[in-house]
């Protein structure tokens, strides 16, 4: 039986001629994210290893980006202690503030990761990394300690799932819709420890955010990790952020899948996920008449240029509802520029928006947009949880940055088409 694309980079990348699902791995490591929050654990059981240095200082990212600017004494410490590490250690890929960003848009921007590569990371959505055909996935801090010291670390070889993307989304659907629709269809828990592996002749049709986005989810879905073939977009892609050799992977035709589902992108619409799980999913039409307090457009799903563009382009001459906070926080300090130099922060500003510097900040109630008890939030990230954004007894909408846009305007969960777009 033949690999899919994941078991291929796994089986490369731990010297082996082919790997089977479920089979234990040691793999090499291409790269090993941490960010503030994570990385002081790691930091702290590297310190109880017989060998405390890293195995490669330029193959090792570390990210200040969930409170950042810091919002608090602890937070200090904690980008003290990181730091100082990085400074020790001669950390070459080391983002403060200035120059961090959220750390999934940050990395690809930087061309730190390519197709082809083995990464892991101390944060749950670095599964992101798959939009570029690479193998990427969360682990926990000592996890991220032992790839840190060692350049390896322990997989179980997924199983997959396969999805099959036909025709052409419409103007107000993007990535976010797609996979919201997907978590809806398979649930939280769909794709446990499975690789998501996206293919068909619909992918022409998304654009490399979009892909990001929904490689982004795949953990929303329960996955390892979700992952794109590699297509010219791609490659135009790799080579405009990065220098480095990449690899291309490809399935093989007689590659073993779990599951395969057909989706038909000319048939979807406008998602949105109601609390509090992102798999309780509904389209915009069969939402009803939900008010909201806050909007949020930004995180390492949705803060990209393209997902700026589109919120610009829906609240451009508009004003948003009374009663109703927009926060627009760009990804990266790069996309931050080009959004200044597009007008688009002239946009929100006088609609009635703030912008923030990039950070992860409300998505997982960090700071710079705190809920209180029953207000609700329309949001672009990728969480909804209890007390995901604030207090237990808020609630978070997920939405793409169109409607999140359309909602802010209307004051309740809407869609472009709402204001005659």
């Amino acid at each position: 039986m033949g690999m899919t694309m994941t078991q291929k980079i796994l089986a490369a990348h731990a010297g082996l001629s082919e790997v089977k699902a479920g089979q234990l791995i040691e793999a090499k490591l291409d790269l090993v994210l941490g960010n503030d929050v994570t990385t002081p654990v790691a930091i702290h059981e590297m310190e109880k290893f017989d060998n405390k240095e890293v195995f490669d200082k330029d193959k090792i990212a570390l990210v200040m980006d969930h409170f950042t600017p810091n919002k608090d004494i602890k937070s200090a410490e904690h980008c003290k202690c990181v730091r100082e590490f990085s400074k020790e250690n001669q950390i070459s890929n080391f983002f403060d503030v200035g120059e961090m960003g959220i750390e999934h848009a940050l990395l690809p921007e930087k061309g730190l990761v390519v197709a082809g590569d083995a990464v892991i990371g101390a944060d749950s959505h670095t599964c992101t990394y798959g939009a570029l055909g690479a193998f990427s996935t969360g682990v926990g801090s000592t996890d991220m300690a032992a790839g840190m010291a060692t350049g390896q670390a322990w997989f179980k070889v997924p199983s997959a799932l396969r999805f099959v993307l036909t025709g052409t989304p419409s103007k107000w659907v993007s990535g976010k819709d797609v996979i919201l629709h997907i978590i809806g269809m398979i649930g939280v828990d769909g794709a446990l420890y499975k690789s998501m592996e996206f293919t068909g002749d619909g992918i022409a049709h998304l654009t490399m955010d979009d892909r990001f986005a929904m490689a982004n989810m795949a953990i929303e879905a329960g996955a390892k990790n979700g992952i794109f073939p590699v297509d010219d977009l791609t490659k135009e892609y790799i080579k405009e952020h990065s220098g480095r050799e990449y690899t291309v992977y490809e399935a093989d035709e007689d590659a073993e899948y779990e599951e395969t589902y057909t989706i038909d992108l000319s048939q979807l619409k406008p998602t949105v996920a109601f609390p509090h799980l992102p798999e309780n999913t509904k389209t915009v039409e069969e939402a009803g008449d939900v008010a909201i307090d806050q909007v949020v457009i930004g995180s390492c799903t949705n803060g990209r240029i393209s997902d700026l563009r589109i919120a610009a382009e829906v609240m451009k001459d508009r004003k948003v509802a009374d009663g109703v906070r927009v926060i627009i926080i760009p990804a990266t300090q790069e996309i931050y520029l080009e959004a200044m130099k597009a007008g688009y922060f002239e946009t929100f500003i006088k609609a009635g928006a703030v912008i923030s510097t990039p950070t992860c900040g409300p998505c997982l109630g960090g700071h710079m947009g705190i809920l209180a008890a029953g207000e609700r939030a329309v949001a672009t990230t990728n969480r909804n949880f209890v007390g995901r954004m604030g207090h237990v007894d808020s609630e978070v909408y997920l939405a793409s940055p169109a409607v999140a846009a359309a909602s802010a305007i209307t004051g309740k969960i809407s869609q472009p088409s709402d204001l005659g777009l």
